[in-house]
């Protein structure tokens, strides 16, 4: 046999392995990106989609999940990382490209996927999705990366505290500066809170059930997912916790409409205003911002529980149906109407107690949707200041003499929560005169609500979302 024959040839081609779950979490990506759709509704539909297919069983679905949130929620930090891995600046490199990177970055930096084996999966997706060409440099760039550790990297790439407290919270916590300056304001305190609080964006929040009241109980809802499967809830007592991986929406009494997912924040908001002290008639109340319908749901069972009847408006028309469908059954009279709460369709004074849970930044949601803290820009707040008060002296106009407002917002930005209110309270020209009405009493059991009467939830806190209420009282 010939020297020529025995040689092998340099090299061979070999086709890219595919993993289905890492190229689900790059398609979520993509979608945030390029569609700025919210991973939360896009990633429970792939995921069903590869289990009807058989790709998927629960701990792929698990680690897609992790990879699609956890990317997201510290894309900040992985950017400074990967900016310093490359030849270029950052936005020079293809979306594309920087989302394979940052799913690699947070294989290597944020779980625990030993390194070889991450480096090797992302280089492998790049070559399924990107090609064999920019596989290369992926594969360079996260053998860079893959030099240190997470600590190691944010001393190099975050600034000293001591010299820019605010970049150094940003790069460290992945958040926007902006944003680590509006909540550190909002929160008030050192350093060690607002470190607290962004940590805490940062965590996969709990899946929490609301049982509607005369419809199901928290009884009913533990029984059912057994002593590993739910928790009795911290402040609400409508409210059970699903353990890590709980389906939802396994439970009959959630298919039926009976409970649902809601947040404890958005629960304690509906159960203040059901329970703030009025004076005569109680029979008639609004939700006047009521899309996608949960809190006008725990709503419509407590007023049903009273006698009393629940008008449920929304502005958007495909809103006010998901509103329509989160009433369904509801043991009391309701209605639900699509109309415009800056331009009620309704007489002024005809409610005894109105909630306005207004549009705003969403700046309470980061654990939930981590994508909106990258999106959100600080001129969108004033966007929002002229509907926020509008929808507040609309409300005051849509209460009678003596009844409650709720003004809600899942905001802690102080330009969407005292400053709207105290706006709109100085501002009497044609709006009816109003008072505060202290609402930590009707949080009873709820720690650490400040000096009132106001009162400002937070993630590391209260474990719920950073949901703000000011109730109020009309008096003229």
């Amino acid at each position: 046999m010939s020297q020529q024959s025995r040689r092998r040839p340099s090299q061979t081609y070999r086709p890219p392995k595919k993993d289905p779950v890492r190229i689900l979490a790059f398609d979520a990506l993509r979608a945030v990106d390029e569609r700025d759709a919210y991973a939360n509704l896009v990633l429970p539909p792939l995921l069903r989609r590869a289990r009807e297919q058989g790709d998927f069983d629960s701990r792929d679905a698990a680690l897609a999940t992790e990879l699609v949130y956890g990317t997201l929620r510290r894309q900040g930090t992985y950017d400074a990382i990967i900016a310093e891995c490359v030849d270029r600046p950052l936005r020079e490199v293809d979306p594309p490209v920087l989302d394979v990177l940052s799913l690699g970055a947070h294989q290597l930096l944020g779980t625990r996927i030993p390194t070889h084996a991450a480096v090797s999966a992302s280089v492998e997706l790049a070559r399924v999705v990107l090609g064999d060409g920019r596989a290369k440099f992926v594969n360079a760039v996260l053998r860079r990366i893959s030099q240190h550790d997470l600590d190691g990297w944010l001393e190099r790439v975050a600034p000293p505290y001591d010299e820019d407290p605010e970049d150094h919270l940003a790069v460290v916590h992945s958040h926007p500066r902006w944003v680590v300056s509006a909540l550190w304001d909002a929160l008030g305190g050192g350093r060690a809170g607002i470190e607290d609080l962004l940590e805490a964006d940062n965590e996969r929040p709990e899946v929490t059930l609301v049982a509607r009241p005369g419809r199901s109980s928290t009884g009913e809802l533990l029984d059912l997912l057994g002593e590993e499967g739910g928790l009795p809830g911290r402040w609400s007592p409508y409210a059970v916790r699903l353990a890590e991986g709980g389906e939802p929406g396994a439970l009959d009494p959630v298919r039926e409409g009976r409970a649902g997912v809601q947040d404890e924040g958005s629960q304690l908001v509906a159960i203040a205003l059901a329970g703030a002290p009025l004076e005569g008639r109680d029979e008639r109340w609004l939700d006047g911002c009521a899309g996608p319908g949960g809190k006008a749901a725990l709503l419509g069972a407590l007023a049903a529980g009273r006698g009393a009847a629940l008008v449920a408006a929304e502005k958007q028309p495909h809103r006010a149906r998901l509103v329509e469908r989160a009433l369904a059954g509801n043991p009391g009279p309701y209605q639900v109407v699509t109309a415009d709460g800056t331009r009620p369709a309704w007489r002024p004074g005809t409610f005894d107690r109105v909630l306005v849970d207004v549009p705003c930044s969403g700046l309470g949601a980061l654990r939930r949707r981590p994508e909106a803290r990258w999106r959100r820009r600080p001129e969108d707040l004033d966007g929002f200041a002229p509907l926020q008060r509008a929808l507040l002296r609309e409300a005051l106009e849509s209460v009678r003499v003596g009844g409650v407002v709720g003004y809600a917002t899942c905001s802690p930005h102080l330009a969407e929560t005292r400053a709207v209110v105290d706006d709109v309270l100085e501002a009497r020209d044609g709006s009816a005169g109003a008072e505060w009405i202290d609402a930590r009493p009707l949080m009873p059991g709820v720690p650490a609500l400040g000096d009132g009467p106001d009162v400002q939830l937070w993630p590391h806190l209260h474990g719920t979302d950073a949901m703000y209420l000011a109730l109020l009282r009309r008096t003229a």
